[in-house]
């Protein structure tokens, strides 16, 4: 199921994606002969891989590499021992140009120029004369295959290696790809119905690397539970957590994502510097939900709604559930269905607290919480330890309220010698666009200390718990 395997460096490598079409002729519908006809096809894939029609093209340049004819690129100014670096001086975008300016104003280096994409085509051009055509009628029962094979396949780059050896690691991975690919679609064929195999990416802790996996296509991951703990046998990971769940999937930096919310906006902070003091930190990814978003003006009432949904975000982004994330009505309904609230408060604008959003996690994740109670705001910079064992132990947003306000913590810096900390908070309160720069240096994401709660109000917080599953 692994195609490739490399340690990673964010930022640093080569990715080619391209469609590969298998059309397969069956004389038969037994099975065994079915799947040696299929096997045949995938050798002749690999082959045509291996071949020189094959062809890489960088994606937004002219540079363009027929990695089997000796590495021959064009334009000519680009050799096969040109490093794989000077390839970003071809490539131009929009975003790219955008990013370069900002880049150079600050002195950076972009990281947006850190991904090198290819496409995966074919020569199809053929010099000097070609053979006249042959034509031929057989009368017989068959059957025809015919699906296109999403070919994604990603190596790490370091700023020695040159286009020849990143192509020979790329041509090897897509051969790799090609027999896992047909592993999966023979693992999992029913009679003449097959699943379209499809790759993903998946960046596992410890330095571990990249590692790319195959999971049939219309095949939910509850039925892929076997694969996964072999995978995670393989790779040594324990088995309490979800590494290699669809939802898990390597983000590339180059892509935007869809839904149009800021992931991760604490990424771009810098750490507090605390005397013999650490940092402990939400694990993984969630979404930033505030007031105003998905045109709904819960501006002085939702801020507990935004709260939730961006807990809701994490157990969705870490593959813990595939629901999506739940609406204000939605969380509503749920505090019906518990018994927790009438039937009149749903569509109402009424607050919710931290023992509400426990009993919402519970009823529409399956999660559970504990809850960490302060009796005045002073009591806060106390919870050091606390935090700290919660972000270690189970790495989940926090939700805390007070009063009228709610907030999501994710994470702290403590000292266990001084008891100095902070607190990183995400505030739901904000109410403007997705501009990150703004969120952070405007403070709506940010590093506050135990001055920033309310020092004679109570405090309750939510502590999701991480379920256990691979």
């Amino acid at each position: 199921m692994i195609v490739d395997s490399n340690r990673f460096e964010p930022g640093d490598f080569l990715r080619v994606r391209g469609p590969l079409e298998l059309k397969c002729l069956l004389d038969s519908t037994d099975e065994t002969l079915m799947h040696k006809a299929i096997s045949r096809t995938f050798e002749n894939l690999r082959s045509h891989v291996n071949s020189e029609s094959c062809v890489l093209r960088v994606r937004d340049s002219p540079v363009v590499i027929w990695p089997n004819k000796c590495v021959h690129v064009t334009p000519k100014e680009i050799t096969p021992s040109t490093p794989c670096e000077e390839l970003h001086k071809w490539i131009q975008t929009e975003e790219q140009e955008i990013a370069g300016k900002r880049s150079a104003k600050k002195g950076k280096k972009s990281s947006a120029t850190r991904v090198i994409s290819l496409n995966l085509m074919t020569e199809v051009t053929k010099l000097g004369p070609l053979p006249a055509p042959i034509l031929c009628r057989t009368i017989r029962k068959s059957y025809f295959l015919s699906t296109v094979l999403p070919m994604d396949c990603v190596v790490c780059i370091s700023c020695t290696d040159t286009i020849k050896g990143a192509c020979e690691r790329l041509l090897e991975a897509l051969t790799h790809q090609l027999h896992d690919m047909e592993r999966e679609m023979l693992r999992h064929a029913k009679g003449m119905t097959l699943s379209v195999p499809e790759p993903f990416h998946f960046l596992l802790p410890e330095s571990k690397g990249l590692v790319t996996a195959v999971y049939p296509a219309g095949v939910p991951d509850s039925q892929l539970e076997a694969q996964r703990k072999e995978l995670h046998e393989r790779f040594e990971l324990p088995e309490d957590r979800p590494y290699f769940r669809r939802a898990n999937a390597y983000h590339f930096p180059n892509e935007p994502y869809k839904d149009g919310y800021l992931r991760n906006p604490h990424l771009a902070l810098t750490h507090p510097t605390l005397d013999d003091g650490r940092v402990y930190l939400v694990q993984g990814l969630y979404s930033y939900h505030h007031y105003m978003q998905d045109r709904l003006d819960d501006n002085g009432w939702g801020c507990a709604y935004r709260s939730l949904q961006t807990i809701c975000s994490w157990f969705q982004q870490q593959g813990y559930v595939e629901r999506a994330v739940p609406t204000h009505k939605e969380i509503q309904q749920a505090l019906v269905d518990v018994g927790d609230k009438p039937g009149s408060f749903v569509g109402s604008r009424q607050w919710i607290g931290s023992f509400e959003v426990h009993a919402v996690l519970n009823q529409l994740l399956g999660v559970t919480s504990k809850i960490l109670f302060v009796s005045q705001g002073s009591e806060m910079a106390s919870k050091g330890r606390e935090l700290a064992n919660h972000f270690l132990s189970e790495g989940t947003p926090v939700m805390i309220g007070g009063g009228v306000l709610a907030h999501t913590i994710l994470g702290v810096a403590w000292s266990e010698t001084t008891g100095q900390i902070r607190f990183l908070i995400l505030d739901p309160h904000y109410t403007g666009a997705e501009d990150l720069q703004v969120i952070t240096d405007k403070g709506w994401c940010g590093w506050k200390g135990s001055e920033f709660w309310d020092q004679t109000a109570y405090y309750n917080m939510c502590l999701p718990q991480r379920p256990k599953a691979i």
